[in-house]
């Protein structure tokens, strides 16, 4: 006698079974390992940062030439399809670039007197125009001494502590002198190496997607970087323009030096258009007269900086860097604690590598995502 055939019912034990294999939980040895992993590369983070925060001064210049290399990468490989030698097309960018500090040094010698001579009326011409301030500014001045009284240890300020200032001024124009030099240096060696560390560690590594995904990462960071810096030095010049302009026409006088004041100030996020506005308040109240003209420069710089800043340069940016603007203040903030006006000018780039690095590798895509806009 045949056996009936056996039918499956659509609700049976049979149509349970997943047509693919559900990923296993991971047990608790690895999640034990993985928050080990975390952990200590948390502690690697925090002894980076300690150990470049002690070691500034060759830090920063080093890290400064690799992204100024970044940059010049296109121009070198211009020049060497000129062929010119791959040691004086990286002397000739140098060169270069020496040439155009000193030529912005002879220019700016001129107006930068002019205004260190007008220091000692400067103060008094401030007190004068903001007298009407001067009430509140005496009532806060005296409650900011007695909190300095009711401090401990407060009224006891030694005499004379702290160099004087032409002192103060010499050590940092050497300061800035020897890292400027160190950044020359470094960046000439760098260019000269071309691509022997990428290729050092392309052999090192030892399957090719690993290969190929340092290349690629190499690559990607080297034109994003590059087209950053290029795209927000063209604002800077655009903004630089526009505010020696600004300058003429209201005037306070020395385009120029207002113009390349505004120029490098655009490089530093946030910090730097603030202390713009702050400088060209003080410098309507110094020179121009009646009191109301004097917020003529400093309005008309932050209507130049919104119209760069907010509008322009995000649109020119928009398909390659899409950052979160909060984690860029942060950053700002946290360099230039860090390494001062030069963190400041390296936290956008470096957050942007970052992003890059973590796109690129998967376990840190999260990372990416979260630094992404």
């Amino acid at each position: 006698m045949d056996m009936p055939d056996t039918v499956v019912s659509p609700g049976s034990d049979a149509d349970l079974a997943p047509a693919e294999a559900v990923e296993a939980e991971p047990t608790q040895l690895e999640r034990r390992e993985r928050l080990r992993t975390v952990f200590l590369g948390g502690l690697l983070g925090l002894a980076a940062l300690a150990a470049s925060y002690a070691a500034a001064e060759i830090v920063l210049p080093i890290l400064l030439a690799f992204v100024l290399n970044l940059v010049f990468r296109p121009v070198l490989r211009l020049l060497l399809r000129a062929r010119l030698p791959q040691p004086l097309a990286a002397l000739f960018i140098v060169l270069s670039l020496v040439a155009l500090f000193i030529a912005a040094a002879v220019l700016l010698s001129g107006p930068i007197s002019g205004w260190i001579g007008r220091l000692p009326e400067t103060l008094p011409r401030i007190e004068q125009r903001l007298s009407f301030l001067s009430r509140p500014i005496k009532s806060l001045q005296g409650a900011l001494q007695h909190v300095e009284w009711l401090a401990p240890g407060g009224g006891q300020q030694a005499a004379g502590q702290g160099a004087p200032l032409p002192q103060n001024v010499l050590t940092q124009v050497w300061t800035v002198a020897g890292g400027a030099f160190t950044t020359l240096v470094a960046l000439f060696f760098i260019l000269v190496s071309g691509e022997t560390f990428l290729r050092r560690l392309v052999e090192i590594l030892p399957r090719f997607k690993n290969k190929r995904q340092l290349v690629d990462i190499s690559q990607e960071i080297e034109e994003d970087i590059s087209i950053y810096l290029g795209t927000i030095t063209m604002m800077n010049a655009a903004v630089g323009v526009a505010t020696g302009a600004v300058a003429a026409l209201s005037g306070l006088g020395d385009p120029l030096l207002w113009g390349i004041f505004a120029f490098l100030l655009n490089y530093v996020p946030i910090l730097g258009p603030t202390a713009g506005v702050l400088t060209f308040f003080v410098a309507g109240l110094v020179v121009l007269d009646p009191l109301w003209l004097a917020f003529v420069p400093a309005g008309l710089y932050i209507l130049i900086h919104v119209a760069e800043g907010e509008t322009i340069t995000p649109m020119l940016l928009a398909r390659r860097f899409t950052v979160n603007p909060v984690l860029v203040m942060i950053g700002v903030f946290f360099w230039y604690w860090m390494w001062g006006v030069v963190g400041a000018i390296l936290a956008t780039p470096l957050l942007a590598i970052t992003k890059i690095i973590c796109d690129r590798i998967e376990p840190l895509q999260p990372v990416g995502h979260f630094i992404g806009r």
